[in-house]
């Protein structure tokens, strides 16, 4: 059973959390709406798809925030107590600093530990069936790229003609082992190429030593051609890149099927890194915010101590951010490039905590 004082502390939490949540929200879909209706104002489509579009977008947008809310969470529920007196109660009846900020970062991992569990499944779903939507409504539904067991495939149009290629493993910028097949306007075969190495560094694909059939004649003299493609070694990374669209099982599916193609997997370490780790840095956040409210003053205004807990959030985030992407460029390990934020963040969190249980 939950103690009086326990259930107090997280009562209030929750309904700080709850309500900062809500304005967030509102700001999201605010902006959304506004963002969505500039995309359809030249496509003549019903009201309803900018409303509708952005409600399936808001609950990702609001996952990759809800660190600050924690960090804001924490600070309004002390001012709070600060205000009315409360604190001051709640330590003359025998709890400490420790035992308050305790009691918050367990909570703020409980909660982390559904919000990825549940809630960033839920809202990575909903993304998928934005993209979706969204691409439906844009020139590039023409083009299509994904993964399956049996390789890479990649679909393109271009000059009034359809390309079909599938290879069976990407090594950096080449392509391996691939069946390009072409196709006139009416979807008839014009010829079938194979090759061992394709370079896609640019649009324009260099096909070493293909071998050419058409009209079930197969060619093998030519040492290379050239072809040009809507599609660039850039392109295809972005097109995977677009990981939030994909819950749990899907990222696992994918890292699988990544695997077996030769395709970095590198990214999608580190979002299901970045994910299991989420919960323990919602609590080191909470922590960091409860040591600056515990040295809130008369003197001090909540605005100061508010505008301190947003610049280090941006630190936070850029320090997260320069870790993250030299993860994926590959210039530091994965591991190192999501923990060691987490650790720094951690040591100003205990150095904190010392000073605060001396009060």
């Amino acid at each position: 059973m939950f103690k009086i004082y326990q259930k107090y502390l997280i009562q209030n939490f929750f309904i700080k959390f709850f309500y900062i949540t809500f304005i967030f929200l509102s700001l999201i879909i605010i902006l959304g709406i506004l963002e969505e209706i500039s995309f359809f104002k030249d496509l003549e489509k019903n009201i309803i798809y900018p409303f509708m579009l952005t409600l399936l977008n808001a609950p990702i947008t609001l996952f990759e925030i809800f660190p600050f809310i924690f960090l804001l969470t924490t600070q309004f529920v002390f001012y709070d107590m600060i205000k009315s007196e409360e604190l001051n109660v709640l330590k003359k009846n025998g709890l400490t600093n420790l035992n308050i900020i305790k009691i918050l970062f367990i909570l703020s991992i409980i909660i982390g530990v559904i919000n990825v569990l549940i809630y960033y499944n839920l809202a990575s779903s909903l993304k998928f069936y934005y993209t979706n939507i969204k691409n439906s409504f844009s020139n590039d539904n023409k083009y299509l790229a994904m993964v399956t067991n049996s390789g890479l495939w990649i679909k393109d149009e271009i000059n009034d003609k359809t390309l079909i290629t599938n290879s069976n493993y990407i090594e950096k910028n080449f392509l391996k082992q691939s069946t390009i097949n072409e196709f006139d306007s009416n979807f008839i075969l014009i010829q079938t190429i194979q090759s061992d190495n394709i370079d896609i560094k640019d649009n324009d694909w260099i096909i070493y030593k293909p071998k050419i059939t058409k009209d079930n004649i197969t060619t093998e003299e030519i040492d290379q051609i050239i072809i040009s493609t809507n599609f660039n070694v850039n392109k295809i990374n972005n097109i995977f890149s677009n990981i939030s669209t994909l819950n749990l099982s899907k990222l696992f599916n994918l890292k699988k099927e990544f695997e077996e193609v030769g395709y970095s997997t590198d990214e999608i370490m580190i979002h299901l890194l970045k994910l299991s780790s989420m919960p323990i840095f919602y609590g080191v956040l909470t922590v960091l915010s409860s040591i600056i409210m515990f040295n809130f003053t008369q003197q001090k205004s909540l605005l100061f101590h508010v505008m301190i807990g947003i610049l280090m959030s941006v630190m936070i985030y850029y320090l997260n951010f320069i870790f993250n992407s030299l993860g994926n460029n590959g210039k530091i390990p994965i591991n190192v490039s999501i923990f060691f934020p987490l650790i720094i963040v951690s040591l100003f969190s205990i150095i904190g905590l010392v000073n605060i249980n001396e009060k």
